[in-house]
């Protein structure tokens, strides 16, 4: 109903949902967009529901618009949940609002949605800056006629077994020579790998291994087009469009700086505009849609490394390590090295810049603390630069950490903090009311460590004290909904980096080229990069490196180095270098944090070994598990 449209009979039941629907829909819009509605008519209205996010594409959308008047304009911004069009005049606005709201429409999906209308003023979005692509990055379209496309996927038997499809290198072989020849690619690959994927399946974000393979990696796609992210370390995400039959080259810094993979997901935001076909999805809300991805099939061509690689990006590139690489600890005093290296160090030198982006406490943490009786005694133990130690003034709070730099933070912040080991708390024991253990935990390097911890904890505390604890989760998305962790990512299109295991390949198949290279040192390369997959039942095995995260992406492994990308004075640390030459880009050195992220149930397994307590509360919390335990 317009709000201007005042009438004197009584609103039927329908109206007053459809009202209530109306005003939430404005309520959500002003506060998570900062969209204010008007009450007045006007030639501009958002509509709530019909967006690209809710899966309707602008093929759907703008004939619905259309039957009510001349559409101006539609602006889908990418990822949201909302549209806003804009009529020609104010009266077709009206009309489009009287007539459409509340109106069911289908999505991409076959979901039934309802739509809701409101006036604005004007609706703008903040436009991203013309990108490039990244450097060293070509896309080729049509680089294959469609009858060698046909050819091709004839030739995948997925079911048989690959050792015997001799036939494939044969008729890839007069394909490349034909690449080089033309000047498409500068080196002949000897090897292969086909990867099939169906809608809503992804790659990992991932760097092919340096040592494993030379610069030049190439990628063709058959069946389906597909949209390719590529991330570099400071954060900027690059989505780009890699038409069926398209092949992408990758040299240089988009080969070894930034990762690349594919979100799962079932439609990918693209240009509306017919001409565009391959290159970087823009940010123009006026000429973007959704696109349904089909079934896609990549070749990926790779020449076999036969010397150390010696690129221009050492703080990435493993044949160029300063150190060894950091390893599962076997013993307790490989376990303190372990955590001295990436942990102890690490945190003196990011001090100040891990400081300053912590500053915001948790909810549930605060709830727990403000819930405690007046007068208690509550230790910190791991309290980082304080955030915790001035919650609530009625208690008597001390913190600890192992890190001098974080604790003259808490020092110039007026709380009392002192340097310990969080395995030796000089605190008498039975002295606590109560204990906190926020992001602590998980930075112990064997399981024996992270229960000696627990036990310090319950050693603090007095008969009846409750401590609670934080650790990071192996899972960061649960009940299907994604973690902070994972929907903070940034990008150019507001993307959320969640991507998923490699389960999503069909199947893999890995060829050496005929006659080319090495063929008994090429069958011991991984074929895609260093990640360590498997759930947590999954184990590390003695001496084996530590996988480094790729931050905001799904965890791949309990046991990992988390990169730490740095801004400011770095120090002297020898195991910092910048990376190579980016240009005006400068993201600053890099540094690796040992972490063990907990899996469902473990935290609170761990807890029921101490004796004397009872689990008073086990739960997760944006991306951590956590269980308040009391001592008995």
């Amino acid at each position: 109903m317009d709000s201007n449209h005042q009438s004197n009979y009584k609103l039927s039941k329908t109206e007053k949902k459809l009202l209530r629907k109306q005003i939430k829909a404005r309520h959500t819009l002003l506060r998570h967009e900062g969209i204010e509605t008007v009450s007045y008519a006007t030639q501009s209205l958002i509509v709530a529901n019909g967006g690209l996010g809710n899966q309707v594409s602008r093929n759907q959308l703008l004939p619905v618009l259309e039957k009510c008047g001349l559409v101006d304009a539609l602006l889908m911004p990418p990822n949201k949940p909302y549209s806003c069009v804009r009529y020609k005049t104010v009266e077709e606005s009206k009309t489009a609002y009287d007539t459409l709201n509340g109106k069911e429409i289908v999505d991409d999906l076959g979901q039934k949605i309802i739509l809701y209308l409101n006036f604005v003023e004007k609706a703008q979005w903040k436009e991203l800056g013309l990108q490039a692509l990244p450097p060293g990055l070509k896309v080729i379209e049509e680089i294959i006629s469609s009858e060698d496309e046909k050819m091709l996927l004839e030739s995948v038997n997925w079911t048989e077994d690959t050792e015997n499809q001799n036939c494939l290198p044969d008729i890839c072989e007069s394909i490349l020579e034909k690449w080089l020849k033309e000047g498409f690619i500068k080196h002949k690959p000897d090897q292969l790998t086909i990867n099939q994927y169906e809608p809503g399946h992804g790659i990992p974000a991932h760097i092919d291994t340096h040592s494993a393979f030379e610069d030049e990696i190439i990628s063709l796609s058959l069946g389906s087009e597909i949209v390719m992210d590529f991330k570099h370390p400071d954060g900027m995400t690059v989505p780009v469009m890699l038409p069926c039959r398209s092949l992408l080259v990758m040299t240089g810094e988009s080969r070894y700086l930034w990762t690349h993979g594919i979100t799962p997901r079932k439609f990918d935001t693209v240009q509306a505009s017919k001409g565009h076909k391959s290159g970087i999805i823009t940010s123009d809300v006026e000429d973007l849609t959704l696109n349904k991805r089909g079934i896609r099939t990549s070749f990926t061509f790779r020449k076999v490394r036969q010397t150390p690689c010696n690129c221009s990006y050492p703080l990435v590139c493993d044949s160029q390590m300063k150190e060894t690489p950091a390893s599962f600890p076997e013993s307790d005093k490989e376990a303190l090295q372990l955590e001295q290296d990436y942990v102890h160090r690490v945190y003196e030198e990011i001090a100040r810049h891990f400081s300053s982006t912590r500053h915001t406490p948790w909810p549930h943490i605060v709830e727990f603390l403000k819930a405690l009786p007046s007068g208690s005694l509550v230790a910190d133990i791991g309290c980082g630069n304080g955030k915790y130690l001035g919650i609530n003034n009625e208690l008597y709070m001390i913190g600890c950490d192992h890190s001098q730099n974080l604790v003259d933070i808490c020092r110039e912040r007026q709380y009392q903090a002192f340097v310990c080991d969080a395995l030796a708390v000089p605190i008498r024991s039975g002295s606590c009311d109560a204990c906190i253990s926020i992001a602590v935990i998980h930075h112990f390097a064997t399981a024996e460590r992270r229960v000696a911890a627990l036990q310090e904890l319950v050693r603090l505390l007095r008969p009846g004290g409750k401590a609670l604890i934080y650790v990071w989760a192996m899972e960061q998305e649960y009940n299907k909904k994604k973690s902070k962790y994972l929907r903070e990512n940034r990008t150019s299109q507001g993307m959320k980096e969640e991507i998923s295991n490699d389960a999503s390949v069909q199947e893999l198949l890995v060829k050496q080229l005929p006659n080319v290279g090495n063929q008994d040192s090429a069958h011991s390369v991984s074929s895609i990069n260093d990640f360590q997959d498997g759930g947590c039942n999954s184990k590390n095995v003695a001496n084996s490196k530590l996988p480094i995260h790729t931050n905001r992406t799904s965890f791949h492994s309990q046991d990992l180095l988390v990169p730490w990308h740095f801004k400011g004075n770095p120090g002297k640390d020898k195991r910092v270098e910048p990376f190579g030459p980016l240009g005006s880009r400068d993201p600053g050195p890099v540094f690796h944090r040992y972490y063990h992220v907990f899996c469902e149930g473990e935290l609170e397994a761990a807890c029921r070994t101490l004796n004397n307590i009872s689990i008073l509360q086990s739960y997760y919390d944006q991306g951590n598990w956590c269980v308040i335990l009391q001592k008995v």
